[in-house]
Formats: C-alpha cells, sequence, structure tokens
C-alpha cells in the first residue's frame, strides 16, 4: 500500500433522492491477473447520531450510486481500500447534500387538498405543473377546490387557465361537485366563467340532480332563478330532481322548493313510477305527506299496475300504510258529501 492515503470518493449526480460515487480509476486500469490481486473498494455512510460509518457497498466496481436518500440532506462518505494482502487505507470524508424534490403533480394537488394558497401559488408560477392535471381518482385541482368550497384557490385556478366543464371518471364536472357540496359562491363563480347547467354526468345527471342530493336549498333556489330547468330528467331512469329527492334524501325541504317552482308532483319515470310511489319504497313518511298535501295522484299505477298501497304493503311500509289509507278514507269521506 502506498503511504499517501486514498483520494475521497468524487461525487458524480446528484437528485433529490441519489448520489453516483466514483474513484481510483486508474488503480482499476492497472488490473492484471485474478481477482485476488485487485484492489478491493468499500464505500462507507455515516450515521450522523452515532457518528459511525457503515459500509453501503463492497466490491472490485469504481462506481456506485447511493438510492433511496431524503431529498435536501447532507450524506457524508468514505471510500476504504483494501490491497490484495489485506492491508487498508481510509480516505477523507466527502460530504455532499441531495438537491430539493422537484414539483411535480402530487405537491401541486396535495396544496389544493389542504388549502395551502401560497404553494400552490408558487407552483403555479414555477411552470412545471399543468394546471389540469388529474389526481389518482381522476379529478382536477379545480374539481377538488369546488367540492371542498375553497373559493380563493377556485378563482386562482380558473385564472391560470383551467378548463372549468373538464368531468372525472364519472362524468361530473366542477359546477356538479360545487351544487352538491352547497357551495354557492363558488356555483356562481364557475357559471360566470362558463359552466353550464345542462351538462351531464354518465348516469346522465345535471348540476340540479346533484343539489337536490345534496339537499342545499339557498344554492337550488338560486339555480332556478338563474333558469335552471327544474324538471330536467336524467337519461338513465328519467328521473327528476324532485325524484332524486323523493329516492335519496326524503328532504321536505328542497322538495317544497322544486314543488313551488313549478317540478311535476306527478310526472313518471320509465317504469311509470312517480314521486309519490318512489317517496313510499324509500319509506320517507314526511316527505309522503308533503306530496299528497300538494297534490300528488295516490290512484295512479306503474307500468306494472301497482299503485302506492299495494307498494307499501308489499315493503312493509307500516306507517306509510296507515297515513295512504287515511288519506283514502278522508278523500272518500269528501266526496261523498
Amino acid at each position: 500500500m502506498p503511504s499517501s492515503k486514498p483520494h475521497p470518493p468524487v461525487v458524480g449526480k446528484v437528485t433529490h433522492h441519489s448520489i453516483e460515487l466514483y474513484w481510483d480509476r486508474e488503480k482499476a486500469a492497472r488490473r492484471q491477473g485474478p481477482q485476488e490481486h485487485w484492489f478491493r473498494f468499500s464505500v462507507e455512510e455515516e450515521d450522523p447520531k452515532m457518528h459511525t460509518y457503515g459500509v453501503i457497498y463492497t466490491g472490485y466496481a469504481t462506481q456506485h450510486v447511493v438510492k433511496g436518500l431524503e431529498p435536501r440532506t447532507l450524506y457524508r462518505f468514505r471510500l476504504k481500500v483494501t490491497s490484495p494482502s489485506g492491508e487498508y487505507q481510509y480516505s477523507p470524508v466527502v460530504a455532499v447534500s441531495t438537491t430539493r424534490e422537484p414539483i411535480s403533480s402530487e405537491h401541486f394537488h396535495r396544496a389544493v387538498s389542504v388549502n395551502d394558497e401560497d404553494f400552490l401559488l408558487q407552483i403555479l408560477r414555477g411552470g412545471n405543473v399543468k394546471v389540469d392535471v388529474p389526481n389518482k381518482f381522476g379529478f382536477t385541482a379545480l374539481m377538488v377546490a369546488s367540492q371542498k368550497g375553497y373559493t380563493r384557490l377556485v378563482k386562482i385556478l380558473v385564472s391560470n387557465g383551467t378548463d372549468v366543464n373538464l368531468k372525472n371518471g364519472s362524468g361530473k364536472d366542477s359546477l356538479m361537485l360545487a351544487c352538491y357540496g352547497g357551495h354557492l359562491d363558488i356555483v356562481k363563480y364557475l357559471r360566470r366563467h362558463g359552466a353550464s347547467w345542462d351538462t351531464r354526468d354518465l348516469g346522465g345527471c345535471t348540476a340540479l340532480h346533484w343539489a337536490a342530493d345534496g339537499g342545499h336549498c339557498n344554492v337550488i333556489k338560486w339555480m332556478i332563478k338563474e333558469g335552471c330547468e327544474v324538471d330536467v330528467t336524467d337519461t338513465g331512469s328519467r328521473w327528476t330532481p324532485l325524484m332524486r329527492v323523493s329516492a335519496v334524501s326524503g328532504n321536505q325541504k328542497v322538495a317544497s322548493l322544486l314543488i313551488e317552482a313549478g317540478a311535476d308532483v306527478n310526472v313518471k319515470d320509465k317504469d311509470g313510477k312517480t314521486p309519490l310511489m318512489v317517496a313510499v319504497l324509500n319509506n320517507h313518511e314526511e316527505l309522503v305527506q308533503l306530496l299528497l298535501d300538494k297534490g300528488a295522484d295516490a290512484s295512479v299505477k306503474n307500468e306494472f299496475g301497482k299503485g302506492v298501497l299495494e307498494m307499501a304493503r308489499v315493503f312493509d311500509r307500516q306507517n306509510v300504510l296507515s297515513l295512504l289509507e287515511e288519506r283514502k278514507k278522508q278523500t272518500q269521506k269528501n266526496s261523498s258529501t
């Protein structure tokens, strides 16, 4: 072994998660004979807490890439050179920092998800991430901000050119998500920037269907005032928003609002069911009462010749059945007088 210490490893390419090291290529170039006559190299990394070194590579190569590192972190390495006779020497230590993690779409969506306005602006100024890149669930940043009610982020994203009419995998756009979430300020803003009431998701539902599902009267009231069609039907079951209320939530306030705006209480779906039948099947007792008060016809039959009383009996809706029978008696009494 020469008396002088070996040179420290030379630093090659450095990223946010890896460091390339190489060393004594001249010595390797002079190799002759079998491998046991060659110099062997070991790269050791310092444990910053224990101030001890552990071997991360040993062999006859003159290069090693250290992987799986943390971004923006200082690492210290030294080289151990062992002669064929077993003598060894250590090089001086080389210290090198990994780089900052590059901004990715994951950072972009994380900033939106946690409502981090400053970080979002920083990312958008950097220009490395497309504003409409979807997350792993197929949602754009605008969809997430609209769903969560992050008004300022919505405005930032729109001003940076996001497409307000993009849809996710189920066909929902940002307007539908804002309507379902009850975020009226965002609904208004999206409408001003080109979002349409008429857009449909894969089930054929519109923004008003989703507003009805969400149960937000202030949003529904504004939508109707702005000219949204109250009896718009989906393309599957031919359900209106009132039908959705009868099926999903049974929300009386939403139903009253829709009816006051002109929703047809006796509209039929593709199977001939009315909102009253759907409310009976889903056991929404108070909504059944409201629909009857608003003129729902309890004598209507569906495509299979079944009426609401039969449905209530078959599905054992006892409270609803009592209500319907009481109404029937009252109607018969009134007609006889």
